[in-house]
């Protein structure tokens, strides 16, 4: 017997999908089948010298690995018989991904992050039971959490991917803290600070005017990172873990 349906049941409950700039791929009514997102290719430099045994990786010379963009790919199916209103979702499917530039995306396997792509292909084919959808992203390499580091919501807490740690200080003087990077990339955070300070960091002395900062000079590594803060008031880190 010919299946019309795709293997899909009409009694079925759709419960995972992207959506991006407010719409759900729920909304028409489209099921995913399948999901690629494959790890980014990193930015090799690499030097081979005359009469020396290898080469010399430079890859990680400021301190971690640096990445191409990464693609993601999606597969869908409408059931809808009706050859015209297929037609219609899929000039109006056409219309909404494609248009505009790198926005947040948000995908239904990833809860609690999302990502920053550009849609670059919508592929749709007619079939017996409805409509196949593939879609394809240019995506940043990370997937980017929703929630600041050191927020304090322990519903969220992931205790194999998360860190409960400090981001805001009250300095009177000068003060040691650690700022913990578990992300796998490098970040430059917006510091906000209610007077000048002076940050100490790895030997390199950074200068903090009062009100929001943020400068590419002030990274923050992954893992331990060491302060040392000067001056009188608050200062607070802001900053967002960014994952493979």
């Amino acid at each position: 017997m010919l299946d019309l349906t795709n293997g899909l049941s009409a009694t079925m409950t759709i419960t995972e999908g992207i959506s991006r700039n407010g719409i759900h791929t729920k909304e028409y009514n489209m099921w995913l089948v399948d999901r690629q997102a494959p790890t980014p290719e990193e930015k090799s430099i690499i030097e081979s010298l005359p009469f020396v045994q290898g080469h010399y990786d430079f890859s990680t010379i400021l301190g971690g690995r640096v990445y191409e963009n990464r693609p993601l790919s999606y597969q869908f199916e409408i059931i809808n018989r009706n050859y015209q209103s297929r037609k219609s979702i899929q000039t109006s499917l056409e219309n909404w991904l494609m248009k505009g530039g790198y926005e947040v995306l948000y995908d239904d396997h990833e809860p609690g992050y999302y990502w920053m792509a550009k849609c670059t292909r919508v592929n749709t084919a007619d079939t017996y039971g409805g409509l196949t959808i593939n879609i394809e992203f240019d995506a940043y390499p990370f997937k980017i959490s929703e929630l600041e580091e050191g927020n304090d919501i322990w519903d969220t807490f992931n205790f194999e991917l998360d860190v409960a740690q400090v981001t805001e200080y009250t300095i009177n003087g000068s003060t040691d803290v650690m700022l913990y990077n578990v992300g796998a990339s490098n970040l430059t955070p917006t510091i906000k600070a209610s007077a000048p300070m002076t940050i100490i960091k790895s030997g390199v002395t950074y200068h903090i005017t009062a009100g929001e900062t943020k400068s590419s000079e002030f990274v923050l590594f992954q893992g331990e990172n060491r302060l040392t803060i000067q001056g009188n008031g608050t200062i607070e880190f802001l900053f967002y873990k960014e994952l493979i």
